[in-house]
């Protein structure tokens, strides 16, 4: 499972809001919606997160084997 507690963590360290992201990086509020609950989300999107954030991968997202759900 790939969770995206670490955007939050990021965006919260770099003060900016998801309207920030909408506005900035284009993301709309279904995919706000879809990084809250952890669904899929495509990789030009992280791209564009990572480039508005100033941030690795890493950063933003996390990978969490099955067993330690």
């Amino acid at each position: 499972m790939i969770k995206f507690d670490r955007l939050w963590e990021t965006m919260h360290k770099k003060n900016v809001s998801t309207y920030y992201l909408r506005e900035k990086c284009g993301i709309d509020s279904k995919t706000v919606r879809r990084l809250k609950a952890n669904e899929n989300i495509e990789t030009k999107t992280l791209d564009k997160i990572c480039q508005a954030l100033n941030c690795k991968l890493e950063d933003i997202a996390e990978f969490i084997p099955e067993e330690d759900k």
